[in-house]
């Protein structure tokens, strides 16, 4: 495989990474995206334009936030290397907290509907993360175990890390291919009428993104972590289970069918979220999809017109 470089090209000597490049990409693309949708939605012409100004500086704070207090040890020698934003370490997850703080504090100001805001950032969200990862490609991180089967030694299932000279599966690659899938579905059910209500499509993209995340952090050898546990895995499981409580009180009125829809999946989220160490992974992906199935189930149960 030949060797990447970190530099996309140079600009009066001063080099363009890969990784900012296809950040900024994504972000272009994501404002388009949301940009398309804002009448749709029954938002203001310019609305994720306007949006972004807020979100962006809160984005990155704390994404980088996020990833220096779980990596903490290796800043602490070199406490100004925080700032040092082209060495990557941007947590996707403190980015996403970030950009919903930023959200409560303009739809606050704006007097608009957070739900509306959320649903029309969604799939820009996921097709910002999609096109990110691949900066990660570039940098070479974000990668799995590695591959010493030879068979499986082969881009994209596999990537080869030229920092220890071996093949470690290709988890950014993984992540990135589940966004796009993602970010086509959310369209797809909103251009079919599937969410009822307003967030309902925000929550499916919190529910279908850690439905993946929760499974393929399991692999990568870079995870943040919580004394022996992995930060993105617990908060994704946390996210599923909050995601399906989002729409709990409508099952409620709905009848047993629905209440024990939301039951099924739970549990399936909680099995889920026990196996990741414990189950081969044709295990945790059988149970992400069935978490998957029964989500979608259980929101159709609560929202019969879906």
């Amino acid at each position: 495989m030949p060797e990447i470089s970190r530099i996309a090209f140079t600009v009066l000597g001063f080099p363009i990474y890969w990784y900012g490049l296809l950040i900024a990409v994504g972000l272009v693309l994501g404002v388009l995206t949301a940009s398309l949708r804002e009448k749709k939605l029954g938002l203001k012409k310019d609305t994720a334009l306007d949006f972004l100004l807020w979100a962006l500086p809160a984005a990155l704070i704390c994404a980088r936030a996020y990833y220096v207090a779980f990596t903490w040890p290796h800043y602490a020698g070199h406490p100004l290397s925080v700032f040092n934003f082209r060495e990557g370490g941007l947590a996707i997850y403190g980015g996403v907290i970030g950009g919903i703080l930023a959200a409560l504090a303009y739809t606050r100001w704006k007097k608009i509907p957070f739900g509306a805001l959320a649903d029309l950032c969604a799939p820009a969200l996921a097709l910002g993360q999609a096109i990110g990862r691949w900066g990660n490609f570039f940098n070479q991180e974000a990668y799995g175990v590695a591959q010493s089967d030879p068979a499986l030694q082969f881009f994209p299932l596999s990537v080869f890390i030229e920092a220890d000279g071996l093949w470690h599966a290709a988890t950014f690659f993984y992540e990135s291919a589940w966004c796009f899938a993602v970010f086509a579905a959310l369209l797809l059910f909103e251009k079919k009428g599937a969410f009822k209500r307003r967030g309902d499509l925000f929550a499916a993209y919190l529910y279908l993104y850690a439905a993946e995340r929760v499974v393929v952090e399991g692999l990568r050898m870079d995870s943040l972590m919580l004394g022996a546990l992995r930060v993105s895995q617990l908060l994704s499981a946390a996210l599923m289970l909050g995601a399906l409580a989002y729409i709990l009180p409508r099952a409620r009125r709905r009848g047993d069918r629905a209440i024990a829809l939301f039951c099924a999946a739970a549990l399936a989220v909680g099995a889920l979220a026990a196996c990741v160490h414990l189950a081969p992974l044709p295990v945790q992906l059988a149970l992400a999809a069935l978490s998957v199935l029964f989500g979608a189930a259980f929101y159709r149960a609560a929202n019969p017109a879906a």
